[in-house]
């Protein structure tokens, strides 16, 4: 029997799904809370400033585009007074979230489908999409990283304000997805596609909801030039079972909203060793779903020993979640990618798969510029492979092997 290896990092401090909309909530102390409003009664930030005036709540999030509603510190006493307001349809906790990765000093990882084309600074290697990186933020000034803009949706959590990384794993994740082809660094899956880096995370890697759908209803309000978008973070929950984008788990609901405007999800399934559909957003049926694969040469055939973990050559990575939710394995076990202040670094994770697959979906975008999500997942899925031993997987079920389609 194989020796389990978990992670360095693991998900931490995560609570439940959020309950439906419209649901009676009970007696709760002060806190923070997210306020879920009918648009009829009017904007979300004219009913957020009315809230704040008569029960003297704290509103800082506003979210108009993925969801109605706001965030808020809500003091003691005042959340039975803030349901019976007109226009409030539910006020739910505001969960933590975490990202699912952690740094390992490993050994080159493989990468599908890539291969230079073009020197240095050569405009014919870029691929022309747009991917929105929710996370820790992205170094903005790395070399590798085409950064054109972005969000902090964590207010200057952690004393690090504006959507510059400061914690490295957005900036890892945003170089698998998308580092230049330039003779320099490493090459990501779209090489040299535009980044946006939506700052949902602080610097130690940790954020809330209220954050994550911040971010989501930005890129959400940005449809029009994000293409795709990754999520390499979660928290514990179901897929809802209500039908639709009103289906009551407001996680659910924005990104619905969201891939309804046109950008595809990638998501990270999850580092727990466990069902992913335990986890959302890995759960929810709109978003592609990535397990991890351990890989150590970059080559099928399982042959090749461990650099980095004690894991099975092209198996499953022995932290990855697993199930009926996954639509894809990525290579996940010692990635390098790109890190904070110019340079490179080695991490594991679900986190480094789903990324993988961000990068494919830009550049499927990117041949086909008026693919809907739909397709983008059709197209993904169609070109997944086999080739990898799915024996120690628990669901036995050997999900598609990302492959890229070709550049051109």
């Amino acid at each position: 029997m194989r020796r389990r290896c978990l992670p360095l990092l693991v998900l931490l401090c995560l609570l439940a799904p959020t309950p439906a909309l419209a649901e009676p909530l009970p007696a709760q102390p002060a806190g923070r809370y997210l306020v879920i409003l009918d648009p009829t009664t009017g904007p979300p930030a004219a009913q957020a400033l009315t809230h704040a005036f008569l029960l003297g709540i704290a509103p800082d999030q506003v979210f108009q585009s993925a969801l109605d509603g706001y965030s808020a510190s809500v003091p003691a006493g005042a959340l039975a007074a803030l349901l019976a307001l007109p226009g409030v349809r539910s006020v739910v906790p505001d969960l933590p979230v975490e990202a699912f990765g952690q740094q390992m000093p490993t050994g080159v990882a493989r990468v599908e489908g890539i291969s230079a084309t073009g020197g240095p600074d050569d405009d014919r290697a870029k691929v022309n999409a747009d991917v929105a990186v929710l996370d820790s933020g992205i170094d903005r000034d790395h070399p590798d990283l085409d950064v054109v803009g972005g969000v902090d949706c964590t207010h200057g959590a952690g004393g690090h304000a504006g959507y510059d990384d400061p914690n490295g794993h957005g900036t890892h994740v945003a170089g698998i997805a998308a580092a230049d082809d330039d003779g320099q660094g490493v090459v990501g899956v779209a090489p040299g596609a535009r980044l946006w880096a939506v700052r949902v995370l602080d610097d130690q890697g940790h954020g809330a909801l209220s954050s994550v759908l911040c971010g989501i209803d930005w890129v959400t309000a940005h449809a029009d030039v994000i293409d795709v978008a990754n999520l390499s973070l979660g928290t514990p929950g179901r897929r809802p079972a209500g039908t639709g984008c009103a289906s009551g788990d407001v996680f659910h609901d924005a990104i619905c909203r969201s891939v309804a405007a046109g950008v595809t999800y990638t998501v990270a399934a999850g580092n727990q060793a466990t069902d992913a559909g335990q986890v959302v957003p890995a759960a929810y049926d709109e978003v592609l779903t990535v397990s991890a694969l351990a890989d150590f040469d970059g080559r099928p055939g399982g042959q090749a020993e461990s650099g980095c973990q004690n894991d099975q050559d092209d198996s499953l990575a022995d932290f990855s979640n697993h199930g009926a939710a996954v639509d894809l394995i990525a290579p996940g076990t010692c990635i390098v990618s790109t890190w904070p202040g110019g340079g490179l670094a080695m991490a594991s994770g679900t986190s480094m798969a789903a990324p993988h697959v961000a990068g494919a979906a830009a550049r499927v975008k990117a041949s086909h510029p008026a693919y809907r999500p739909a397709q983008v997942r059709s197209a993904l899925l169609a070109a997944g492979g086999g080739d990898w031993d799915a024996a120690d997987d628990p669901d036995r079920r050997a999900e598609p092997l990302l492959h890229v389609p070709a550049r051109r």
